[in-house]
């Protein structure tokens, strides 16, 4: 189906099938853009030593944080839109079940350092 119906649909401003996968391919492109341009700078921060101690464990978090939302919002398409809302409750429920997780084995395993080599 080519020709002037086409044309007509286009001029009644009708997207065409093509404009919402050029659209996506955008996004995922701005994405991945974002993506090496932080993973680069924590790299290049670390690498360089542009920061030591605390400040480069800072800004290291910092850009990690920022990889979580573009990781969320480009590549999963998880936004603060009500119909997206319960993913993301459920990742970030999801979140705080490891954190916890990973911090009560670290509470527990420090505390049993203490007791045995202390």
């Amino acid at each position: 189906m080519s020709g002037a119906w086409e044309g007509d649909q286009a001029a009644q401003g009708v997207p065409q099938p093509g404009t919402d996968a050029r659209r996506e391919r955008g996004r995922y492109l701005w994405g991945l853009g974002l993506a090496v341009v932080l993973t680069a700078a924590a790299f290049g921060l670390a690498a360089f030593k542009l920061l030591t101690g605390g400040a480069l464990l800072a800004a290291i978090g910092a850009l990690a944080l920022v990889q979580i939302v573009v990781q969320f919002r480009f590549f999963l398409h998880i936004d603060l839109s009500r119909q997206k809302r319960e993913d993301l409750q459920l990742i970030l429920f999801t979140g705080l079940l490891v954190l916890l997780m990973v911090g009560g084995s670290l509470w527990i395993m420090a505390s049993l350092d203490a007791r045995m080599m202390g």
